[in-house]
């Protein structure tokens, strides 16, 4: 009788067709960085908010807002 081979036990391709690795270990994908994602310090992050707060007339309450704003501002690719 043919032993039944279950999507645990069955071995993954770890070559594309052309040599290059498909898969990391146990079929895992590789990390890939992010093309679009930029390194932006805690410092530059918290200028930009700095600089929100006073755009905005330096309102209270709106701390958290203008820190994750800034955040995004930094890190999308049309501001590099």
């Amino acid at each position: 009788m043919a032993k039944s081979v279950t999507p645990s036990t069955r071995k993954r391709s770890t070559k594309k067709p052309n040599g290059g690795v498909l898969d990391g270990p146990n079929g895992a994908q590789p990390q890939v960085p992010d093309a679009h994602a930029v390194e932006v310090s805690e410092d530059d992050i918290r200028i930009r908010a700095y600089h929100r707060y006073l755009e905005r007339g330096c309102g209270d309450g709106a701390d958290f807002d203008d820190w994750l704003e800034a955040e995004r501002e930094l890190k999308s690719p049309r501001h590099n």
